[in-house]
């Protein structure tokens, strides 16, 4: 499929996260067959200041590409800046991303995330502002509304379909139910059938079977998995499989030992082994989530500091459970 002008693999995509789909993830979940990655949610005003913290962010491997980089922010005027001034003159980023969807207090607080869809006449001039200075595809991500008596993702999608947005990606709960109850995957339905652009199917997909009754149910051109994919990277190449008619099991326990120590070293060759190995803990509870004695694993993995003896821990848990 094709967003804007970027031509991609597949319509399975790693949905943006924050603290999860940095670099060295997004690397494993590109190799794994993902056809889109988004980067974790970007402050645009962090960029407009110039923060050391926020542009670190923004490293991108070659080997991610085709990328999204998602940003927030509620200051048109500042969104556009940043996109005018940092995003477009950068040839590594494929797609800008506007998040209107994070639900955590620190963000909504300051009328980012998804209290921007409390505001549609802000959105529509935050859509206008960016898309006009954009040199690249600008995607949205939303929820259905605020809460159950302001539901109005289908009000937002059409300003964005007017104002120029390339897709939008929908998860189908609003911010009051953050990530629990049920997804209304009815509501992606409405919104596909109602709005011309892509539209993103977002929400509850932790087994490939899930993502291939999404799109069948409710006719939007592509996935986006976010917490179906912690410590499961596998499940973007077992979706693709099912799509071309193959069933490929889950992954062995040599895999998910080999892949969480290959995520390590990529962590730490990235952002040092001090923060890669305290960041590694969180994977690897994830990645051996359901697994014979996990919980023992993880509280030996939560007490180390070092990459040698995480990989030891793990190596010796597999040699173990052989």
């Amino acid at each position: 499929m094709k967003i804007g002008s970027v031509q991609l693999k597949n319509n399975v995509f790693l949905a943006p996260m924050a603290g999860v789909t940095d670099m060295a993830f997004r690397i494993i979940c590109k190799e794994m067959g993902a056809g889109l990655v988004f980067s974790e949610m970007i402050s645009s005003k962090g960029l407009f200041y110039n923060d050391s913290n926020t542009k670190e962010l923004m490293k991108i491997n070659p080997n991610e590409r085709p990328i999204a980089v998602q940003i927030f922010g509620s200051d048109p005027q500042v969104m556009a800046h940043v996109v005018e001034c940092y995003l477009n003159p950068r040839d590594d980023i494929d797609i800008i991303d506007i998040n209107m969807g994070c639900p955590t207090p620190k963000i909504v607080r300051n009328n980012d995330g998804c209290a921007l869809m409390k505001n549609p006449s802000l959105v529509r001039r935050i859509f206008r502002e960016v898309v006009k200075v954009s040199k690249k595809p600008v995607t949205v991500k939303i929820r259905m509304g605020w809460d159950r008596e302001h539901i109005n993702g289908l009000e937002i999608a059409k300003i964005a379909e007017e104002e120029g947005i390339s897709a939008l990606t929908i998860h189908a709960r609003t911010r009051e139910m953050f990530y629990s109850g049920k997804a209304d995957w009815g509501y992606i339905k409405l919104i596909k059938e109602n709005i011309n652009i892509p539209i993103i199917g977002n929400g509850d997909i932790f087994q490939p079977e899930d993502a291939i009754e999404m799109l069948k149910s409710t006719g939007c051109d592509a996935v986006a998995i976010g917490r179906g994919a912690r410590g499961n990277p596998w499940i973007f190449k077992r979706i693709l499989g099912l799509m071309e008619g193959r069933k490929i099991p889950p992954p062995s326990l040599d895999e998910i030992v080999y892949t969480c120590i290959r995520h390590l070293n990529l962590l730490c060759s990235i952002k040092g082994e001090k923060i890669g190995v305290l960041e590694m803990r969180k994977h690897v509870a994830w990645y051996l989530k359901g697994q014979k004695d996990s919980n023992e694993i993880k509280n030996l993995i939560n007490h180390i500091d070092n990459k040698e003896e995480m990989e030891r821990v793990l190596l010796e848990y597999l040699y173990n459970n052989q």
